[in-house]
């Protein structure tokens, strides 16, 4: 760069060299104590990411809160809460952002405890390539067991193994190998594209943006170095138009705009799209951004569109090309399921489903199985403890579109959350959809009912009386029944009689049985809802999410 360029200038040139940049999103995980915010502070202090009053600063935090004597403890860069700093653990996702002449990174640092997971699932939910740390002295853990599998459930497909605290072995190139072995022998069923080991000693900085010379031996690339040079594979911009309707923006009675971010895919000013579940088309009129008019956009352009005909759209629309095959469309799932709360899920109970810009009621119907992190031998199960990986099959209340996860993280990837009390409680990838949704059966299951109504002069309904053992639910039930029968109405009780004696014969009173009992009622209730029937039930409920479903 020309020495004369005036200040402003020599900014503005730098501005736009990074523009051309490419962006990595990289994850670093593994077990406790194996080093991981360690490393990310000496990446960040080498690749020169650090203003020098930064430095200043963290040369005094170190001599107050670190754990190296005098010497920099970069792990205060990325452990920036008071409760990280104290206890010398990491507890929250740290996002930190460098660049190199090459790339622009983003890297978060996520926990290594076991009870902070769902953290680490936060973290590796948008990265591209997964650094998992492994302490030279304590090889392969059952935390880097799991943090590997999440990275595969993600679909992460490129792994950097840094062996870590190599200086602590003496730089045993045997122990390296062993350590590598161990890895590859349990990764090779996770379908990872590429698995690149490089021995480290994030504190002595050993092969992290240079080689070392205490490890001769190795001649694969640095830390830096593969970070530079990784291939992600295949960008979003190549796979067809999805764009998830977030807002529906109407700042005047003269302008509607639809307001998202393009998840996959281009679209340009005059090209037709459809907007689904409706399945109606229009033309694009207008493409904004702010207060700039675009011809074009991409794949993770937060944009307003504007249509050139007046069709019904709202939050959780997505739209695609017309021109393209439309999406898929369902309300039932196989799902991959990481559980993330502390209280127990069972199949029964409903939840909250969010994917992409839809939030929409769901019901866990089956647990099909649990992995066995150790074997990989799929178990059965009848609940969803924390930090499980499980398979289930989802129900949702409606059809929506969407996409394998696989094929679009956006419109595949979910979280579910607690009804009652917005608490996220698992994360889930959709597998695949159970069946395809078939509107003309729906309307005429509809039109059934009706007649059937018709038949039977009254309109079919459900009263549930629930209460503790004891309080007179069946007693006001019965007595109830008597005299809807009196006015001619046709009911049936439902009670523990005369459901736990056959179809619930094989449930016990465990929790998970509970909630089984009270699904399957619900299911025979529904079923004689539909038959034209007033269905009177009387169960005990214990459980505040079964009353509430």
């Amino acid at each position: 760069m020309d020495s004369h360029l005036s200040p402003i200038v020599c900014v503005d040139h730098f501005l736009k060299e990074q523009a051309k940049l490419d962006t990595l999103h990289f994850i670093t995980c593994g077990s406790v104590d194996d080093g991981k915010s360690t490393l990310i502070g000496r990446l960040l202090f080498e690749a020169n990411a650090l203003f020098e009053d930064q430095v200043a600063t963290l040369r005094k935090d170190s001599i107050k809160n670190g754990t190296q004597g005098k010497q920099i403890d970069f792990a205060l860069l990325v452990d920036g809460l008071s409760a990280e700093r104290e206890q010398g653990i990491t507890i929250d996702v740290a996002y930190r952002y460098f660049s190199t002449e090459r790339r622009k990174f983003i890297v978060a640092d996520t926990p290594g405890h076991e009870q902070y997971t769902r953290n680490m699932v936060t973290g590796a939910s948008n990265a591209n390539v997964a650094l998992v740390l492994v302490d030279a002295r304590k090889g392969i853990l059952i935390q880097t067991r799991r943090h590997s599998i999440i990275c595969a459930t993600l679909g992460i497909k490129n792994i950097l193994l840094a062996v870590n605290k190599m200086d602590l072995v003496d730089y045993s190139k045997e122990t390296f190998d062993q350590i590598i072995a161990d890895y590859r022998s349990f990764a090779n069923q996770l379908g990872f594209t590429s698995i690149h080991p490089v021995p480290i000693s994030a504190l002595k900085g050993d092969n992290i943006t240079h080689r070392s010379q205490h490890t001769d031996w190795f001649q694969g690339l640095t830390i830096m170095r593969y970070l530079d040079t990784v291939d992600v594979g295949v960008d979003e911009v190549f796979k067809p138009l999805r764009m998830p309707v977030q807002w529906v923006n109407r700042p005047n009675p003269d302008f509607r705009g639809l307001s998202g971010t393009v998840e996959a895919g281009t679209l340009a000013i005059g090209q037709a799209v459809r907007i689904l579940p409706s399945g109606e088309c229009a033309n694009i009129k207008d493409i904004l951004l702010f207060k700039d008019r675009l011809s074009c956009a991409s794949s993770g352009q937060a944009i307003t569109i504007t249509l050139d005909c007046d069709i019904d759209v709202s939050r959780g629309d997505v739209i695609v090309a017309a021109a393209d095959e439309p999406t898929e469309m369902s309300d039932q799932f196989e799902a991959d399921l990481v559980w993330l709360d502390h209280q127990p899920g069972y199949a029964g109970r409903s939840y909250l489903l969010k994917v992409g810009t839809i939030t929409i009621g769901t019901q866990i119907t089956a647990i099909k199985s649990k992995l066995n992190i150790n074997t990989f031998e799929k178990l059965s199960a009848n609940n969803l403890e924390l930090n499980d990986f499980n398979v289930v099959t989802l129900k949702l209340d409606r059809d929506i579109p969407f996409e394998k996860y696989s094929d679009c993280h956006k419109l595949g990837g979910f979280i579910l959350i607690d009804r009652f009390n917005n608490q996220t409680v698992a994360a889930g990838m959709i597998k695949f959809a159970l069946r395809r949704a078939n509107n003309l059966h729906l309307h005429k299951m509809d039109i059934d009912k009706s007649a059937r109504q018709f038949l039977n002069g009254h309109e079919s309904k459900v009263i549930w009386f629930t209460g503790i053992s004891g309080s007179g639910k069946s007693t006001i039930a019965n007595a109830l029944e008597k005299e809807l029968h009196k006015k001619g109405i046709r009911t049936y009780v439902l009670d523990g009689d005369n459901i736990r004696h056959g179809l619930n014969k094989d449930l016990g009173f465990s929790e998970a049985d509970r909630v089984e009992n009270i699904r399957r009622v619900g299911e025979v209730a529904k079923l004689m809802v539909d038959a034209g029937i007033v269905v009177l039930t009387a169960f005990i409920s214990p459980f505040e999410a079964e009353r509430g479903m």
